[in-house]
């Protein structure tokens, strides 16, 4: 078997799928699913199947993204504080310590949290380790405004084709 990669308990990461190019994660082992901060969201129908629109607004310059995705299945999670509410899950493409993989992410309200990400177990199943008294052991970001939680990326693919997440068409933006 090889051996896996070392995380520290928090770490920078990116969901290049989404358009975000980079953003502090807290890695956390002992929550089953993954969550991104998202300040909206809503369903929209695309050719037939459920898709989520959603915001990001990281504040302190930032800019605001909008994405969508869609719905891999909606699920009851319950939070640290024993409290249970249904939340959208996506698929979507997890860069980080230098591999990338498909992850499910479910859209929730992080807005409170120091870490407008968290990785949760099945995230790093099979692939990596979590070290709890270290942090971002895989580079630390470039030259950035303080206080920046994400950076958006210029879209790039792989074969050319598009996404499988996609920046929102102007057609599903949320409606004023």
């Amino acid at each position: 078997m090889a051996s896996k990669i070392v995380l520290g308990w928090r770490e920078w990461a990116a969901l290049p799928d989404l358009g975000i190019g980079r953003l502090r994660a807290k890695v956390d082992s002992g929550a089953r699913s993954s969550a991104l901060h998202v300040d909206s969201q809503w369903k929209f129908v695309e050719q037939g199947q459920p898709w989520v629109g959603f915001c990001l607004s990281p504040g302190n310059g930032a800019g605001r993204i909008e994405a969508a995705a869609p719905v891999l299945d909606e699920r009851e999670v319950t939070d640290s504080g024993g409290h249970c509410t249904r939340r959208v899950f996506v698929r979507t493409t997890l860069a980080l310590a230098g591999v990338q993989r498909e992850i499910e992410i479910n859209l929730s309200d992080r807005r409170g949290m120091l870490f407008p990400m968290l990785l949760g177990r099945t995230a790093l199943a099979r692939m990596f380790t979590v070290d709890p008294g270290r942090s971002f052991l895989h580079g630390r970001p470039g030259r950035r405004e303080p206080g920046v939680a994400f950076e958006r990326p210029r879209p790039v693919t792989a074969q050319g084709e598009p996404p499988y997440s996609l920046p929102l068409p102007p057609s599903h933006r949320r409606p004023s």
